[in-house]
């Protein structure tokens, strides 16, 4: 597909990657000559210099025949308008990145009048998945499926946890009372495995499982996994992500404290959100976090905007006792060190875009669009997919059961909901049409349910 992109920031250069990686034809825009420089030397992409608003631009970067229009430049503004001038020039699909809470109960409005297809707003769906990494301590990630039916999570094996030296296949043998999850995928240091049934449990391995909700909660409370409340939370900074958050908390009726240094920007923050407490003050300051309690909090979220300051709050944070702490960070080169200094939960707002994006991508690229992923999520810095289908009644593997077909090495059928019920498949399970299947895959070879699948010669 011809994509043109809009802004070669950090997150469209990510984009632009990935989607290069994905085989599509990929044009950049922007207004930088450093940061098309940049993309020039690492990417396999057309660079155009100039305005993305602007006619003759656009024109120049082939807006009249792309498939679709990325719009993610650090103005809103600019984002929606040149999704606007894209269409009118011929471009199929727009999606505009807006952040501004100011525009958020107005989109509906927006979107018909400046022709935009889809709209991201990545700080407020990375505030959705912090609120639900509160909801259970333990884990570092917790991603949905089925419209909320079916959850995935994550949790390391700690030297005492009984599941360590356990085969995967005598499991539940030996631990019949134990609540049936799927056992998605693992992270054993630098490799990522798709689990079968001689798998051997290790200290330290990192362990996806999905369920229903209810499941996948007693699976926790059986293995001594902590799940009780976290009733209140500190935050450093007072940006978009924090605002969105804290709406959330608040109506999860936690106790919330924000720390902010800069004073327009915290008399703001407390005049839009007089439901939490708001602190003028350095977030770095140690002194100052344990005059506040920060020992006392259940939890401590570091969304300021410097990388450095996150990590190193968070590491003071957890050595002051707090149960759970989460870290912002936008640097690929410092997610691996992170799990092994402590830091098991981090969040990032440009892989939270430019998962979504590729998403939206895939689903436009497919031949029939039914068919294509309806969820996505990457796992394991994208060594490992995990995909929704809603599985369509002319293919091929319908009604047959699962052992009469070959299913790729690589992939494992995790879940099937049907009709609002959750159902882990075994072999003599069939898809039915209308079925939500998710498939966890390793690689990113998979555009739609069938690839998945081959009849056994049997």
């Amino acid at each position: 597909m011809r994509i043109l992109i809009i802004g070669d920031g950090k997150v469209g250069h990510s984009i632009a990657e990935t989607l290069i990686a994905e085989d599509h034809e990929v044009t950049i825009v922007d207004r930088s000559e450093a940061a098309l420089q940049r993309s020039q030397e690492t990417l396999d992409a057309m660079v155009v210099k100039g305005n993305g608003v602007n006619v003759d631009t656009l024109l120049e970067a082939g807006a009249q025949n792309a498939d679709i229009l990325i719009a993610v430049t650090v103005s809103d503004e600019i984002n929606m308008l040149s999704c606007l001038t894209a269409k009118r020039l011929g471009a199929r699909y727009a999606i505009a990145r807006i952040r501004d809470p100011e525009y958020n109960k107005s989109l509906s409005f927006l979107m018909k009048e400046l022709l935009i297809d889809y709209v991201i707003n990545p700080e407020r769906i990375m505030a959705l998945e912090i609120s639900r990494m509160l909801r259970y301590p333990f884990t570092g990630t917790i991603e949905t499926f089925a419209r909320g039916r079916v959850e995935m999570m994550d949790f390391r094996l700690g030297r005492d946890d009984e599941l360590v030296g356990m085969t995967l296949g005598d499991l539940y043998r030996k631990k019949p009372q134990l609540p049936r999850v799927l056992f998605c995928a693992i992270q054993r240091e630098e490799e990522a495995i798709i689990p079968k049934g001689d798998l051997v449990f290790l200290e330290g391995d990192h362990i996806y499982v999905a369920a229903d909700v209810l499941t996948i909660t007693r699976f926790f409370q059986h293995i001594g996994k902590n799940t009780s409340d976290i009733k209140s939370v500190m935050i450093l900074g007072a940006g978009r992500v924090s605002y969105y958050l804290c709406r959330l908390l608040v109506d999860m009726r936690m106790q919330v404290t924000v720390i902010e240094q800069d004073e327009e920007r915290a008399m703001e923050f407390a005049e839009m959100l007089p439901e939490a407490s708001v602190i003028m003050g350095d977030g770095t300051d140690q002194e100052l976090l344990m005059s506040e309690g920060l020992d006392q909090f259940d939890a401590f979220v570091t969304l300021s905007g410097l990388d450095e300051e996150n990590i190193m709050t968070g590491l003071y944070a957890k050595s002051a006792g707090v149960r759970k702490v989460i870290v912002k960070n936008s640097r690929d080169n410092y997610m691996d060190i992170l799990g092994v200094i402590g830091l098991e939960s981090v969040v990032s707002v440009r892989q939270v875009t430019g998962n979504t994006i590729l998403r939206t991508v895939r689903t436009r690229s497919a031949a029939d669009t039914a068919a294509a992923a309806e969820r996505m999520y990457r796992l394991m810095d994208g060594a490992v997919e995990a995909l929704e289908f809603i599985a369509q009644k002319d293919e091929f593997f319908i009604n047959i059961p699962l052992k009469s077909l070959t299913v790729d090495q690589s992939a494992l059928i995790a879940v099937i909901v049907r009709d609002g019920q959750v159902h882990i498949p075994f072999g003599g399970d069939v898809i039915l049409p209308n079925d939500r299947v998710v498939v966890i895959i390793k690689g990113n070879s998979v555009e739609r349910l069938s690839d998945v699948f081959t009849i056994s010669a049997s």
